[in-house]
């Protein structure tokens, strides 16, 4: 990336917001009073995951922001140690709440999870609209056993530290094989941070992982029937875009989601994983913004 690109892409600014009983760290793109679109990262990743996702939607006439979740990064940890799907699903709420009108929901994984989560509780609760449009990226209520087993082993196995930051770019690359490695490593100083031994650990609380065996950090399989629950009770217009190589989204969870969601609309996106907007960032950006641009029209 050039210095222009790179300066291009930078976020407006980095601010704290409130969620559920803490504070999240979050980087702001675009006119505060455009319309907003809230970009949520999977589980272990942090809010720089987005690539130059957050400048693309501001360039489009958007405010874009995109917040930590509880418990990794910036944002606060909690001070319990208790990282279930309800939790994080209040964060979105109270963080969807506080604009003046209903957000675009951008969700990634352990982020799209709790996206819906939060969207049926309000809608039990019987409160207004929470969101205007629901992007899921690379997750669907049912979730895959084999993708769910082999983002535990990568998570679990960063949490001894890593002695360099190519140590854990070759960690990376074999989570990941089919994305190149990257040349300059100096980028994944955004989400680990080096100790007083001298080594490097990702940037997220460990107990978020502790004693747990789930997708993202959840505590075993991903209860089923409740997001099940939940997609029924989601009314607003929904997009899932898929990395076409994904073992978290099958074809199977995308019929699902489908009889669950009747107004959902798929995006395959070819030579992408379960990371799709770091895999073909481009692809990725292009799919959301023409879906939001329809959905939430910015003028």
């Amino acid at each position: 990336m050039t210095e222009n690109a790179a300066t291009a892409s930078s976020p407006t600014d980095t601010v704290r917001i409130p969620g559920a009983g803490l504070m999240l760290t979050a980087d702001t793109w675009g006119d505060p009073g455009a319309p907003p679109v809230v970009l949520l990262h999977g589980g272990g990743q942090t809010r720089h995951a987005w690539g130059g996702a957050g400048a693309v939607f501001a360039r489009a006439g958007y405010r874009s922001i995109s917040v930590d979740l509880r418990g990794h990064s910036d944002s606060d940890w909690s001070p319990d140690g208790g990282y279930d799907l309800q939790r994080f699903a209040d964060d979105v709420i109270t963080v969807a709440r506080s604009f003046p009108t209903p957000p675009a929901l951008v969700g990634a994984s352990l982020g799209g999870l709790a996206s819906m989560l939060a969207l049926a509780t309000v809608a039990a609760e019987g409160g207004s609209p929470l969101a205007s449009c629901l992007v899921l990226v690379d997750v669907a209520p049912r979730v895959e056993d084999e993708g769910r087993v082999k983002i535990q082993e990568f998570m679990r196995s960063g949490m001894r530290g890593f002695d360099t930051l190519d140590e854990a770019a070759d960690s990376i690359a074999a989570y990941n094989p089919h994305r190149p490695r990257p040349k300059d490593v100096s980028g994944l100083r955004k989400n680990l941070r080096e100790r007083g031994d001298g080594r490097w650990y990702w940037h997220w609380d460990p107990r978020f992982i502790t004693g747990r065996s789930g997708v993202d950090g959840q505590r075993g399989r991903v209860d089923h029937q409740r997001m099940q629950n939940a997609a029924r009770s989601i009314s607003i217009p929904t997009l899932l875009v898929r990395g076409r190589m994904s073992d978290i989204v099958s074809d199977e969870s995308v019929r699902e989601l489908r009889e669950l969601v009747p107004q959902s609309e798929i995006v395959d996106v070819a030579g992408a994983g379960h990371m799709v907007a770091g895999d073909r960032n481009d692809a990725f950006n292009q799919a959301v913004i023409d879906f939001v641009s329809r959905e939430m029209p910015n003028h």
